[in-house]
C-alpha cells in the first residue's frame, strides 16, 4: 500500500476545502488504519448530553474521505455514493470520538470502507459505518465499463 497523503496533508487538504469543519477533525494515524479523531463540543451535543447521530455519521463519512484521499492523493469530487450507520452504544460525555477506517476496496470508480467509532479511550465501539464512494475519473480518462 503506498499513501499519497501523510496526516499533515490530509488536515491541510481539510482546512483548505472544508474550512467550516476543519476544526472539528485531526487525524491520528495513516496506514493500513486511518484513525480520525472528532474533537467534541457542545455544539456536537443532543439533549441529553450525548453525541447526535448526525455527528457520529459525519465523523464516518470524513473517515472514509481521509483514507481514499491517503490512498489516491487530493481528488476533492470523490463523493458519498451509499452508507449504513449502526448507532451500538451511547458515547462517554466529555470524550472525544475516534474513527478506526479500513478500505475494503479501493478500485478505478468506486471505493468501499468499513468505519469503527470509539469514545476516546473505550474499547467498545459506539457505533459501526459501511460506505461506498464514487472516484471521478481522471480528465481525459474514461472509466472502463465494465468495473464496479
Amino acid at each position: 500500500m503506498q499513501l499519497k497523503m501523510d496526516a499533515t496533508s490530509l488536515e491541510a487538504f481539510i482546512a483548505r476545502e472544508f474550512p467550516q469543519v476543519a476544526q472539528d477533525f485531526s487525524v491520528d494515524e495513516v496506514g493500513e488504519e486511518l484513525v480520525v479523531r472528532m474533537h467534541v463540543d457542545d455544539r456536537h451535543l443532543r439533549p441529553g448530553g450525548t453525541v447526535s447521530g448526525p455527528n457520529m455519521f459525519a465523523l464516518a463519512d470524513v473517515g472514509i474521505y481521509l483514507a481514499i484521499l491517503s490512498r489516491l492523493g487530493p481528488v476533492a469530487l470523490a463523493v458519498t455514493t451509499g452508507a449504513s450507520i449502526d448507532f451500538m452504544r451511547k458515547p462517554e460525555s466529555g470524550r472525544d470520538l475516534v474513527a478506526k477506517v479500513r478500505l475494503l476496496k479501493l478500485g478505478r470508480v468506486l471505493a468501499v470502507g468499513d468505519v469503527l467509532i470509539y469514545s476516546d479511550g473505550q474499547t467498545e465501539p459506539v457505533a459501526r459505518a459501511s460506505m461506498t464512494y464514487s472516484i471521478p475519473p481522471i480528465r481525459g480518462e474514461a472509466p472502463e465499463s465494465g468495473e464496479k
